[in-house]
């Protein structure tokens, strides 16, 4: 038989999770999509408290500042067009009072510091090496906000610089939860906008720091960059903007991620889940039809059934 697909080799990993675990999720969109996929599933998880992420630096900040427990202030936000925003957080952030982007901020430190706190595993992907370094503060940020680009330098963080950064956050993160396991990924989202070349350098940089610190620690990889690149090497799997990966695709390195991190009882509870899910989502032709009843009633049933046995989940 002729092979149309060259696909990776992947191995369980040794530390899976299962619904009694609790995940955190960090850094770039595609975070937002497999958190998208563990909250469908009903799995214990947050993502991104302060909203998308991209470049590790502004992750190992906020991560620093949760730990140390900081307290937000006025100073920590800036007003726009009428809008309050913060350079720690992404536009989710907004507020259009002060004190609102203050309250925004304070809420996700706490969130971010509970979960590190009390996560059994945390995902982080990271997005890029470029970065923008704003020129009067002299710090990285985490986002733009749209500010005019003169008050900002664009810089390419070096492999030494993402390995420093990268330790950094391992070092903070298992000092204050030495339970969590950690594995890091990045994001098959091409960044276009730098540039065709500059985007390639940018993973490059991103893949060999990462893989500096797996090769001499207990942190894993997973390869959602090099499934998209190689399993799924065709135009129609991205979306319309060529960019991001369709809904296909996100669904591919789902259960490719599923194979790798969910135990197998976790994999049966989340066909039972997805049954529900999708019999909430039914629409009947008669809503008010006995067999429509009957269904509803089945469907009482295996809600309860998987509430009883896990009392978080909610429906």
């Amino acid at each position: 038989m002729i092979k149309l697909q060259t696909q990776l080799p992947l191995t369980t990993s040794s530390t899976p999770f299962g619904y009694d675990d609790t995940l955190l999720l960090l850094g770039s969109c595609f975070s937002e999509n497999i958190g998208d996929k563990l909250d469908y599933y009903k799995f214990q998880s947050v993502t991104n408290p302060f909203g998308i992420i991209f470049n590790p630096i502004a992750l190992e900040r906020l991560i620093q500042d949760a730990i140390e427990d900081k307290t937000y202030t006025e100073e920590d936000v800036f007003e726009l067009d009428g809008v309050w925003k913060s350079y720690y957080a992404h536009s989710d952030k907004n507020s259009l009072s002060r004190l609102g982007a203050v309250i925004h901020l304070q809420e996700a430190q706490q969130l971010l510091r509970t979960q590190l706190k009390s996560a059994s595993h945390l995902f982080i992907t990271l997005g890029t090496a470029w970065v923008y370094r704003h020129l009067e503060r002299d710090e990285v940020v985490a986002n733009c906000h749209k500010v005019p680009q003169k008050e900002f330098a664009k810089e390419l963080l070096s492999i030494d610089d993402i390995v420093q950064s990268l330790s950094s956050i391992v070092k903070l993160v298992l000092n204050f939860n030495p339970d969590v396991h950690i594995t890091f990924t990045v994001s098959p989202v091409r960044h276009i906008k730098d540039g065709f070349v500059e985007n390639t350098r940018s993973k490059s940089h991103l893949i060999s720091a990462i893989h500096e610190l797996v090769d001499k620690s207990a942190i894993s990889y997973f390869p959602s960059y090099e499934i998209m690149m190689d399993e799924l090497r065709d135009y129609r799997f991205y979306g319309s903007d060529m960019i991001h990966p369709s809904a296909q695709a996100v669904d591919y390195i789902w259960e490719r991620f599923v194979e790798v991190y969910a135990f197998a009882k976790a994999q049966q509870t989340m066909k039972q889940v997805s049954k529900v899910q999708q019999g909430i989502t039914h629409k009947p032709f008669n809503a008010e039809g006995e067999q429509h009843q009957k269904f509803l009633a089945k469907l009482d049933s295996q809600k309860e059934k998987l509430v009883q046995e896990f009392p978080w989940m909610r429906f």
